[in-house]
């Protein structure tokens, strides 16, 4: 659990957005490779360690994060030395004001910046009480021209992210940019890390995709990659308990998320049912979750012929925010039920979960 919460803070800190996520590729490798009889990747930059089995033939147990936060390119360089841009991911506009970024030039220099704001008392009416568009918003890294600008080496497609701390607010909450997803990276190398020293009676495939926030395109490329026979996603879903409706789905320290559907999947039962005794058996604290939005699974498992596929989620609230927050709890909840429930994976439950709806 201590290398779940040291790989979450590492990885918070470091900048990808969809098709740029070289900086947490380049984490992912670093600590996949040590735990992994072999490192494979395909040709979007998704990244997997794999721990062999000693058995024959043996079935293959996917684990997947995504290495991708939402953010930004720069859309346009404005004569006055401003950025336009272009959203990566899905952005409500009204968190976005006044927000400090990162711009990061493709050669690697960053600059720090903020998304600019009209004071209200400049506003007419009709403006200050309309919702602000991203396409109106504006990036301010300080320069004072377009040329100024390009001859700090940004150039349009740069990504841009908002700049938001790893802070712990106490023993029991995080405060962070891209815990989603962030999460799944972390959780892919810590079952890893857990399972290093361990015989197990099938391959162990671990790691992250990229590109979920886009449209799952890296779990594409990346479940014709590792062919596996069962999946497990992790990511990090909404919160829904900031108000003061106490029946909602999606509490912050109320566990492990059940996730019973999404828009993109409808889990394999025999899998969440197993994952449900699981934290029942282990005294691991859980809650059943409805998604309006989909992870990777939504992809993997419709490759192949099927794969039978499960997520492993937490909940945080503001996520695509620079200020989101999970419970170290619910950390700790996912970190257990996972561990157990893969210790218990074997030929016979992995073919049960294959031919459920059989």
């Amino acid at each position: 659990m201590d290398k779940l919460l040291m790989h979450l803070e590492n990885l918070a800190r470091l900048d990808g957005i969809a098709s740029l996520e070289s900086q947490v590729f380049q984490y992912m490798k670093q600590n996949l490779t040590p735990l992994s009889d072999e490192i494979i990747t395909d040709g979007l930059g998704s990244i997997f360690g794999i721990k062999k089995s000693k058995v024959a033939n043996a079935k293959k147990v996917l684990l997947a994060g995504h290495m991708d936060e939402v953010g930004f390119m720069v859309k346009q360089i404005n004569d006055v030395g401003s950025l336009s841009i272009y959203p990566v991911g899905g952005w409500w506009s009204q968190t976005l004001m006044s927000q400090r970024v990162r711009v990061t030039t493709l050669d690697g220099r960053v600059y720090k910046g903020t998304i600019g704001s009209i004071p209200p008392h400049m506003l007419t009416d009709a403006k200050r009480n309309s919702p602000v568009e991203i396409q109106d918003l504006l990036v301010d890294i300080g320069a004072r021209s377009k040329q100024e600008v390009l001859d700090m080496g940004v150039t349009l497609g740069d990504m841009v992210v908002l700049d938001g701390d790893f802070v712990r607010l106490n023993d029991h909450r995080i405060l962070s940019k891209a815990l989603d997803n962030r999460y799944g990276c972390a959780m892919a190398l810590a079952m890893l890390e857990a399972f290093k020293d361990v015989d197990l009676p099938f391959d162990l495939i671990s790691g992250a995709t990229v590109q979920e926030e886009v449209g799952l395109r890296g779990a594409q490329t990346a479940a014709n990659l590792t062919q596996p026979d069962i999946a497990i996603v992790y990511d990090c879903s909404p919160a829904n308990d900031a108000g003061a409706d106490k029946d909602v789905l999606g509490k912050l320290g109320a566990g492990v998320l059940l996730r019973f559907v999404d828009a993109s999947m409808l889990p394999n039962r025999c899998m969440l049912e197993r994952l449900k005794k699981t934290a029942i058996a282990h005294e691991i604290p859980h809650q059943y979750y409805l998604s309006l939005g989909g992870t990777d699974a939504g992809a993997i498992h419709k490759s192949n012929m099927g794969v039978p596929t499960l997520t492993i989620c937490i909940c945080a609230r503001n996520i695509h925010t620079a200020s989101s927050i999970c419970d170290v709890n619910d950390l700790n909840a996912a970190y257990h039920v996972s561990s157990h429930f893969i210790e218990e994976l074997n030929d016979t439950i992995i073919n049960d979960m294959i031919t459920c709806n059989q």
